[in-house]
């Protein structure tokens, strides 16, 4: 694979390399991309996680198992009200 990188990129690279800490451009390519899987994991699996929530949601949904939105968030409304009266308590 060739890769053509802006001159910006290109200097890092070879800093990188001068630096002592890779010895070729495809270990600093390497070391980078794993950087990157690194951080996509956690929001890999967070979309597969919400994913999951909102097909069992919609299952619960078509078993005629859901509830009313309104009664949810004025359920919600009491509860923070009763928090925040117990806070200024």
């Amino acid at each position: 694979m060739n890769v053509t990188l802006p001159p910006e990129l290109e200097r890092f690279v070879q800093d990188k390399i001068k630096s002592g800490l890779f010895d070729s451009e495809a270990e600093v390519v390497r070391a980078a991309l794993r950087l990157m899987e690194d951080q996509d994991r956690p929001i890999l699996w967070a979309e597969g996680s919400i994913r999951e929530k909102i097909a069992a949601g919609l299952a619960s949904l078509k078993a005629g198992q859901g509830v009313d939105g309104e009664a949810v968030f004025e359920r919600m409304e009491t509860e923070m009200d009763e928090e925040e009266a117990r806070s200024r308590s």
